[in-house]
Formats: structure tokens, sequence, C-alpha cells
């Protein structure tokens, strides 16, 4: 007789053996991004740097309670140095092709390697892990913000972080906000309508620009539009200037 569990949503049974195949996917999907992210690492850290991540990646395989990936996470910049990462065009296509939208052109090492951290925690219980980062999010800094939201479209379990990127989105901090809205393909795909019309409005009240947010175009709707009419009449009457990056948005939608 075949076992069966429920998904995030309770309305689907999975079973079993379907669950055991998706957690073999993940696995292999997120070894490939780990991959990646090492390979870059080493090719700009020291050696004791790379010597260091390696012994703390093995020790939070085997830590059941997180507390060496706390540790190892905050001390990351201090072992691994914190330089842009300089990316070919070909290291862009592989990680584009490993994970779509995924596009760390303007990423540093040390988000690199925490991001490989993030991705070594073991995943295999869905509670546990997201637990865990929870933890790291309320606790960290702006730095370690930064990476946390921009690693979101590569974490297991995508679901489970749609008001985790709210929150990002909510930030009074701007990089951490444009770590959530700009270059991450993540709040397209999962947002819902009305935080995504939220951060898209707070990305002009920033001045943040607005080509840099993905799938603009295909999330465009008829409440966003009425919004940033609203906006762009408010703007005029200020006499202040309007991003003509939103007129696309609402053309759209205009009768």
């Amino acid at each position: 007789m075949a076992v069966q569990v429920f998904s995030g949503n309770a309305r689907e049974p999975i079973n079993l053996t379907q669950l055991s195949i998706m957690s073999v996917l993940i696995d292999l999907k997120l070894n490939n991004i780990s991959e990646l992210l090492l390979h870059w690492i080493i090719q700009q850290a020291s050696p004791e740097g790379v010597a260091w991540l390696g012994e703390k990646r093995e020790q939070i395989n085997n830590d059941d309670k997180g507390r060496v990936f706390f540790t190892a996470f905050s001390a990351v910049p201090r072992y691994i140095g914190k330089v842009q990462l300089q990316l070919t065009a070909q290291d862009l296509k592989t990680a584009s092709e490993l994970r779509p939208g995924w596009f760390p052109a303007h990423w540093s090492i040390d988000q690199a390697a925490r991001t490989l951290l993030i991705l070594t925690l073991p995943k295999y219980h869905p509670e546990k892990y997201v637990y865990t980062l929870e933890q790291v999010f309320k606790s960290a800094d702006v730095g370690e913000l930064v990476t946390l939201y921009q690693a979101l479209p590569l974490l297991p379990y995508p679901e489970r972080w749609q008001k985790r990127a709210a929150e990002g989105i909510r930030s009074n901090m701007t990089a951490v906000f444009n770590a959530v809205a700009l270059r991450n393909p993540y709040p397209a795909e999962h947002l819902d309508t009305l935080a995504w019309n939220q951060m898209v409005l707070k990305a002009l009240f920033v001045g943040s620009p607005l080509h840099l947010i993905q799938g603009l175009d295909s999330r465009a709707n008829e409440e966003l539009a009425r919004m940033l009419t609203d906006y762009a009449n408010e703007r005029y009457s200020a006499k202040r200037s309007v991003s003509g990056e939103i007129w696309p948005l609402v053309e759209k939608f205009s009768h």
C-alpha cells in the first residue's frame, strides 16, 4: 500500500516515492550551484580561507543544532574577504542555466561564501531548515541581510520564504530592499499581487531603477497601473519629475 503525505498547502497528497525523487532533484540542483559558488571562491580567496570554508562546511553537515553555521556565517568576511567576484560572461551564463534569473554579477566573495554555507545546511527537514535561517534573519546585520535576501531564489522550499521576502520589501534599509527587489527572480515568481505592487511603488520612492526588477512586464496589472498613475499625478502636482519607466506599465491598461 502506498504511503501518502500532504504538501504544504494540504490540498494534494504526495506519494513518499515522489517525495524522495523531489528531494534528490533538489539536492542535485543545489549541489551544482554549490560547486559553482565554490569554484568562484577558490579563484579569489586565499588557500587558508578556502581550507577554513571547507572545514566549516563539513562541520555544518554534522551539526544538528546549527551552532557552527551561526558562528561561521558571521565570520566569513574575516577568512574569505569582501572583494567583488570577478565573473566572466560564461560564469553568468552557467549561473542562469542552473537557476533561471540568477544574475550574481554584483555579488561579493563573502556573499558567495555565505550563500554556500546556507546551501550546506542539511535540508531534509523543511521546518528545521526554515527555523535555522529565520534565526539568522532576525539577528543579521545589513550586510548579512543583503546576502540572505539575494540568496532567496537559490533556497529549497521556495514557498516558505514568501513572508520573509515581503518583510525585506518593507525594510527601511535601501540595500536590503534592493537585495529583494532588484536582479532577483524570486519576487516575480512567488509574491502575491499586493506585495508585488508595493515593491514596484517603493522602488520608485527610494529611487531604485525599475528595469532591474525581473518580471516587471509579465507581472504588470491594472491595480498597479492605477497606483502608478496616482503616484505620477501627485509628483506632477508637486512639480517633481516622474520616471519614464512607469509608462509602459500604465499604458498596458489605459482605456
